[in-house]
């Protein structure tokens, strides 16, 4: 009687590392640590962002009333009310600390050096925005020792000084030299009373045609205005001009 036998299995005919290469193995992409994701779950993240984008389009015509095409055919002015219904101010655009930069009041204005130079006598007027005296340096008051009504005032006028003020007299007052002189004086007064430390930008304003323009224009430029002259940023002329009114005095004639 013949024996059956047990048919072997064909993987006992391979070895055990043929065995282990033809077993299937998890498909894994060189240089990559990610995972391999399926082509249906990516499919569906787009289907959500762009259902997501939908709605928030959606919600915002919603609130500014443009789905509603009968009430704004009905009332002509429904445009404006709603560019207005949601109009921005700086503050919820950007904070309080940079909305001041949109603002003009927040704009820090410059010092000015008026020059009056008349044909009798040349006037040095050194002017700051106004301030409180007790935040300026040359007034010479202070928190702790200033009254309440010293707290309160405001000062604008540092300096201001003639060529009467140099002891010129008379015909003396209009000449270039005395206008020199008081350029250089106050060029020094300016710098021994500390009060170049608060200025950053200086505005020259010159008013006339007496002697006194170029010579404050020659010390501005000159060793006397170094240290001033390096905060110049702009130069005006404020001269007026007549355009009709009253009849002028007759000249004097001489001889």
């Amino acid at each position: 009687m013949a024996v059956s036998r047990t048919p072997r299995a064909f993987s006992s005919f391979i070895c055990q590392s043929c065995r282990q290469r033809l077993l299937p193995s998890a498909s894994t992409r060189a240089f990559s640590t990610t995972s391999i994701k399926a082509a249906d779950t990516q499919s569906q993240n787009n289907d959500r962002a762009l259902a997501g984008l939908s709605n928030l389009s959606s919600n915002l015509h919603r609130r500014k009333g443009f789905n509603n095409a009968a009430s704004t055919a009905a009332n002509p002015t429904s445009y404006t009310s709603i560019l207005d219904q949601d109009a921005a101010t700086p503050e919820t655009l950007l904070s309080e600390q940079h909305s001041r930069n949109l603002d003009a009041s927040y704009t820090e204005k410059p010092h000015r050096l008026h020059i009056l130079a008349t044909k009798h006598n040349t006037h040095i007027t050194f002017v700051q925005p106004p301030r409180p005296a007790i935040q300026t340096a040359s007034s010479g008051i202070s928190r702790t020792s200033a009254s309440a009504a010293d707290q309160k005032k405001t000062i604008d006028v540092l300096l201001s000084l003639s060529a009467g003020n140099l002891n010129f007299r008379k015909a003396g007052r209009g000449s270039y030299d005395a206008a020199y002189q008081l350029a250089a004086y106050v060029l020094k007064q300016i710098k021994e009373k500390g009060m170049l430390g608060d200025v950053k930008k200086l505005e020259v304003v010159l008013r006339g045609f007496g002697a006194g323009r170029e010579a404050v224009t020659k010390a501005l430029l000159g060793a006397e205005g170094v240290d001033v002259r390096k905060r110049i940023s702009a130069v005006v002329d404020a001269t007026r001009l007549k355009l009709g009114g009253p009849r002028s005095k007759k000249p004097r004639r001489l001889g």
